[in-house]
């Protein structure tokens, strides 16, 4: 062999170099493995079965198709009665595990895979269709929110009243018990720029029965209402049921799901949320949400604790300390008093930053270092400091962003910040789903009438979606993974709402709250962290009866899909995409699901993503040859892989082989494979 030094050497006996060649592999193998440990979620899993579903390879790389995932059909039992309001990461059996302190017990705490459902979630005895909005708004049927301890509780202060077989819901609340509507006109005089779509987007803590952001709708407004389940009872199931967006959740000890600067308003009706305790860290996440310029409504105490104290079972002097810590705190946070009337207070944010540039030294609460991702909010630690919005992103304020309606239609300039965003991109998206939502109607004719109200789009990327049905009776909760790209500030911005969520887990709502449920190519890009069968689990679980699942998927994922939906009890039929056969036929299909005992659609769509390369579930790597990495599969076909692919990749040893949990979208299907062999 010729050395670099352009001698030539004794080659040594090869029988010495079987054991060196052996202890690399068995290195590269196990460093391979510790970096997969480090870069993917240890809630990655290999079925055991998955090996057998591998699926046969192409038989030219010019056809670009692969053959689609296989895998046995399983019958899931329905779940017992008292699984009927099953809410797995919010479950009431498991809160005695975890503390009390600052009520970390009502936060999010999944159950381990040893103990996830795999069952189907019951309606109560009794249910009933909802009723359709805007009825929804004003009433609902008792036996779908079958709870009497809120009514008992709450009657005097008019939050609902049952009526026979109904609930009613006269629009009262705690600190409006004569009715929501005067109460948000009095804030309206407070804030002119509800009136003229300067404000579009909201969030109501503690939201009892979602009133205020059921009024707000008609105002232009669109609320994300947020409580915990508690002793309440299901003040999220109860808004959802009427129609108005709402999520779980409560402020605790991690970031609430949204992304930094977000909110054009917040609002705490006597919420019960201690503002001026622990440092003031609640009130240090509602500034994390809310954009420069948003604004900030109390009502109750200590708000107006000069009339009101006797009624707060405290005393003046108390009330007063009270009010004057929280006035401290917020100014210390760079909010301003921007007006007050009867039991009303609004502050606001500041859009200046010079304000911040004060904050420096000893001085509390600090502003947080660059440690810490202002977006980062999936089981992200609250923490004692000031997020500062960026300079640069000054045309994110409330009063720079253009009003709604105009405020859809125009990129803002947070998508500068996304790999590709750009106002064409974002222009291409809008065109895009303009035409495919057009095509939705034509499949499925509920869609845009009062049959669907509640809608999700379970992996959007700019909201495209939800831009192009804004005009229909509806509302629609985007989601983006928290393993994706982060556009959800683009859709604030936009005047859309949504939330960050993994779909490995479950989500933060009741069942039977959505009547649509919508997802593109989620398969294909989670399939190599969640289980498929638990994500549709999870589907069944908050569609409602009579409810529709549209699912655009690539033809690899199509037959699997119809595979477990048969399981739970769907029945599926494919349909193709708005392209027509001729374009994407090989690669597009449509599935209608309907639920369980109903006649009609539960829906769901599959079609390709833009990237075309399909997510395996497994893959064999023969390791023998250290010169070749090489793809193998039935019909042996290969491809040559370089170590630093291998390494990007969670596998396990298997003797000779690797077994790779997932294979990265790296260009089009015809690009990644270079075949050697036909099959």
């Amino acid at each position: 062999m010729k050395h670099k030094d352009g001698k030539y050497h004794a080659q040594p006996d090869k029988s010495f170099k079987v054991v060196p060649a052996t202890l690399l592999v068995l290195v590269l193998c196990g460093f391979s493995f510790y970096l997969g440990g480090i870069f993917y979620s240890e809630k990655n899993r290999l079925d055991g079965k998955i090996v057998q579903d591998v699926s046969k390879t192409v038989s030219s790389p010019k056809e670009s198709a692969v053959s689609p995932l296989q895998i046995k059909s399983v019958a899931f039992p329905e779940c017992t009665a008292d699984y009927q309001d099953y809410t797995p990461c919010t479950d009431p059996r498991r809160w005695r595990k975890y503390g009390t302190h600052r009520l970390t017990f009502l936060e999010r705490h999944c159950p381990p895979m040893s103990e996830r459902k795999q069952c189907l979630v019951p309606p109560p005895d009794g249910y009933k269709p909802p009723i359709r909005w805007p009825k929804s708004r004003d009433e609902c049927w008792y036996r779908n929110v079958p709870y009497n301890w809120i009514n008992k509780q709450k009657s005097n202060q008019n939050w609902l009243r049952k009526q026979g077989e109904k609930f009613m819901f006269p629009g009262g609340g705690t600190m409006f018990p004569r009715g929501v509507g005067a109460y948000v006109d009095l804030m309206q005089d407070l804030i002119p720029g509800i009136k003229d779509g300067t404000v579009r987007t909201a969030i109501d803590t503690g939201c009892g029965v979602a009133s205020w952001g059921g009024d707000l709708l008609d105002r232009g407004v669109l609320t994300v209402s947020l409580a915990p389940r508690d002793n309440h009872e299901a003040q999220v199931q109860f808004a959802l049921e009427r129609g108005i967006p709402a999520i779980l959740g409560v402020i605790s000890t991690q970031r609430l799901p949204f992304p930094s600067n977000s909110f054009d308003m917040a609002h705490c009706s006597r919420c019960l949320i201690p503002w001026t305790e622990f440092g003031g860290i609640y009130l240090l996440e509602v500034h994390r949400i809310l954009r420069p310029g948003g604004f900030w409504v109390l009502s109750g105490p200590p708000v107006n604790y000069k009339n009101r104290w006797r009624g707060w079972n405290t005393t003046v002097e108390e009330q007063k300390s009270d009010y004057e810590k929280l006035q401290d705190l917020l100014t210390s946070m760079c909010f301003k008093m921007y007006a007050k009337k009867d039991d009303i207070a609004v502050w606001q944010k500041s859009s200046d930053n010079s304000c911040y540039n004060k904050i420096a030294g000893d001085v509390y609460p600090p502003k947080c270092d660059d440690s810490l991702e202002p977006d980062s909010a999936w089981y992200t630690p609250l923490r004692p400091c000031v997020v500062v919005p960026k300079p640069e992103l000054k045309k994110s304020a409330l009063g720079s962003l253009p009003k709604w309606p105009e405020r859809l239609q125009v990129a803002p300039q947070r998508i500068s910040n996304i790999p590709g965003g750009s106002a064409s991109a974002l222009k291409h998206d809008d065109s895009k789903w303009k035409v495919r939502a057009k095509h939705y109607k034509k499949l499925l004719p509920a869609l845009g009438t009062d049959e669907i109200r509640n809608v999700m789009d379970m992996n959007t990327v700019y909201g495209g979606f939800a831009a192009a049905v804004i005009d229909d009776p509806l509302w629609v909760m985007n989601v983006v993974s928290s393993y994706a790209t982060n556009t959800l500030p683009v859709i604030y911005d936009r005047g859309l709402i949504g939330a960050y969520h993994d779909w490995c887990e479950a989500f933060s709502t009741y069942p039977r709250t959505y009547d649509l449920l919508h997802l593109d190519s989620l398969f294909t890009a989670e399939s190599h962290r969640c289980d498929m069968k638990y994500v549709l689990l999870e589907m069944d679980r908050i569609l409602r009866p009579k409810g529709y699942a549209l699912i655009r998927e690539s033809s690899y994922f199509v037959d699997a899909i119809a595979s477990i939906a048969k399981g739970l009890r769907w029945s599926c039929r494919k349909e193709d995409t708005e392209y027509g056969v001729t374009k994407e036929k090989r690669e597009i299909a449509t599935l209608w699901i309907p639920p369980p005992s109903v006649p009609a659609h539960r829906v769901c769509t599959a079609s390709s993503s833009d990237c075309t390369c399909l997510g395996f579930k497994a893959i064999y790597f023969h390791f023998q040859d250290m010169e070749k990495v090489s793809f193998w599969s039935n019909c042996y076909l290969f491809r040559v892989f370089s170590f630093q692919e291998v390494l990007d990749w969670r596998f396990l040893v298997l003797g000779d082989f690797l077994l790779v949990s997932f294979v990265n979208c790296v260009g089009s299907l015809a690009n990644f494979f270079k075949s050697e062999h036909s099959c």
